[in-house]
């Protein structure tokens, strides 16, 4: 009974986050109420309050989920691959995570230039993990000699993470017909060149 119980909660907890990353990503986060994330994931007021304290703590907990997802997906596409190859796989999983969780990565994007939020140092702190799959990458690329040795590994590795992240909001609002290989494609074409000067 236990177990029916948590997954019935992890799922309600599931429905309130996809709610509130549309709604936040609609209208942002000022103009979206507790009641409308409640009517968007079809439940009570009360059983917002139920799974979070407030709307900021919800928010806070969804960049937790969100973040905390994409980094996931980060390790498990670099697994046992050479730099080259981890690198193509890091470009990929972006990719992909950002065209399945399209509200959530508008909604990172917007965040991050945010510097005023209750939450900045929750999102600082999240990005870093991610960013951090990405350096673990880069600096066996420098090792490898894949990579240039005298790359800044840190500012090349935010610089992956912020220009997948852009390229793939650019792809999906402005370009949706294009297939994703060819953004990948396109993406890794710069990478590589960056990588040869």
């Amino acid at each position: 009974m236990t177990d029916g119980r948590s997954r019935r909660r992890e799922d309600t907890r599931q429905r309130l986050f996809e709610a509130a990353v549309e709604l936040i990503a609609e209208q942002g986060f000022s103009a979206t109420t507790v009641d409308d994330i409640a009517a968007r994931a079809g439940v009570a007021k009360g059983t917002v309050y139920y799974n979070f304290e407030s709307k900021t703590v919800l928010f806070e907990e969804l960049l937790r989920h969100g973040i905390g997802l994409l980094t996931a997906e980060f390790r498990a596409a670099v697994a046992g691959l050479p730099p080259r190859e981890a690198v193509a796989a890091l470009v990929r999983a972006e990719l992909e995570y950002i065209r399945r969780y399209r509200a959530f990565a508008q909604l990172l994007l917007s965040e991050m230039w945010r510097t005023n939020r209750e939450w900045q140092q929750t999102l600082r702190l999240l990005r870093g993990e991610a960013i951090e799959v990405i350096a673990e990458t880069v600096r066996a690329g420098v090792r490898s000699g894949d990579l240039p040795a005298d790359l800044d590994v840190r500012t090349a590795s935010s610089a992956l993470f912020g220009v997948g992240l852009v390229v793939a909001v650019d792809w999906l609002v402005f370009q949706p017909e294009r297939p994703i290989e060819d953004v990948q494609e396109a993406l890794l074409g710069i990478v590589r060149r960056v990588a040869q000067t």
